[in-house]
């Protein structure tokens, strides 16, 4: 896949790609006086109804921020929960997933995580392999820099000597995707968080007060009805625009 810089990419009223930080979980249980391991669970909720709407929509792409490089500084109970939670996630949703033709994938540095959960991603990965409806990618233990860091090592590695974007852009952990057309972050933080620095360069950035286990699909749709009414330039005027669109 070329970059946004490099060439104009294919765009349309529904986009694409969506990426999304699923931010919000602890404050939704906090204000129900509720542990925050339950608005961590009501949260993997909100992700499924999302990608039944993305599905339904016609989106092609949805790659969500499930947990961070710097997360492992949480409370080792939560983070401790938090993968419980995505191992349960990866036993019981995945087969639901594989019968609406959904594909699966993780990105990000495993090494962290334990045998098991190692097992259950390559096994959802691999039922999930061939199917051709939404591509829903987990971004676990991940870190745009790390991500940026290990695409450059592998091409060193190779005997690379002088790196292009397209090399770079190859042998990131979303090489094989169209960059996200529209970013959604929920409950009220206005930055992107160490987030796909690299693939985001040309994305129209959606931020919304709803906390992630309120996202529903009518905050979906406003997300979508605010990203029909940018202005998609890439680099060009506004006038160029219509131009196009009438020799197309």
């Amino acid at each position: 896949m070329k970059s946004s810089t490099q060439a104009i990419p294919e765009h349309h009223s529904i986009p694409r790609h969506i990426a999304v930080i699923m931010d919000g979980n602890g404050r939704w249980a906090k204000k129900r006086f509720l542990p925050r391991v339950m608005g961590h669970k009501k949260g993997l909720d909100a992700l499924e109804n999302l990608c039944a709407e993305c599905s339904a929509a016609g989106v092609q792409y949805l790659t969500v921020f499930a947990f961070s490089t710097e997360n492992w500084r949480r409370p080792p109970d939560e983070v401790g929960f938090l993968m419980g939670l995505f191992l349960q996630a990866l036993h019981k949703q995945v087969q639901r997933m594989h019968e609406h033709n959904m594909r699966l994938k993780v990105i990000g540095d495993r090494s962290r995580f334990n045998a098991e959960i190692n097992a259950g991603i390559e096994a959802a990965e691999r039922l999930t392999a061939a199917n051709s409806g939404l591509t829903l990618t987990i971004a676990a233990d991940y870190g745009g820099r790390w991500d940026i860091l290990q695409a450059a090592n592998k091409l060193l590695a190779a005997g690379k000597t002088h790196i292009g974007e397209s090399d770079l852009n190859a042998e990131l952990m979303l090489g094989d995707a169209p960059e996200p057309d529209l970013f959604i972050r929920t409950g009220g933080e206005m930055r992107i968080s160490n987030f796909l620095l690299w693939q985001m360069a040309y994305a129209e950035l959606y931020f919304t007060d709803t906390l992630w286990p309120d996202f529903d699909k009518k905050a979906f749709q406003a997300a979508i009805a605010s990203f029909q009414k940018r202005e998609r330039r890439f680099g060009r005027t506004s006038e160029q625009l219509p131009q196009e669109q009438q020799r197309n």
